[in-house]
């Protein structure tokens, strides 16, 4: 089992900044792709950003050039730096743990970020 416990979010103005982190425990030995989804009310979850094996980076169009994803692996950790922050980014955000080897999949409880206008 891994466990991903999140931190970070909250309320912001638009133009703001926002860092959240996902700290990963447990059997995380096999994971190799770690990320962030989002999911605003009403909308479907949807991917924001993913990190593999610590190097391969993928974004959704929707916030490329504004959000940075990371992850420190000494600390089993991973970010996502959120930049020029707007209201349509509003939403509950999901930290993702996976194996693309085993199909294992966990999701941390997730954490509101709130961007008013």
């Amino acid at each position: 089992q891994v466990q991903l416990v999140e931190s970070g979010g909250g309320l912001v103005q638009a133009g703001g900044s926002l860092r959240l982190s996902c700290a990963a425990s447990g059997f995380i030995s096999g994971i190799n792709v770690m990320g962030w989804y989002r999911q605003a009310p009403g909308k479907q979850r949807e991917l924001v950003a993913t990190i593999v094996s610590g190097s391969t980076i993928n974004y959704a169009e929707s916030v490329k050039g504004r959000f940075i994803i990371s992850r420190d692996n000494a600390k089993n950790t991973v970010y996502l730096q959120m930049n020029n922050l707007k209201p349509e980014d509003t939403a509950v955000y999901y930290c993702n743990a996976k194996s693309s080897y085993s199909g294992v999949n966990y999701w941390g409880q997730g954490t509101q970020v709130t961007v008013s206008s």
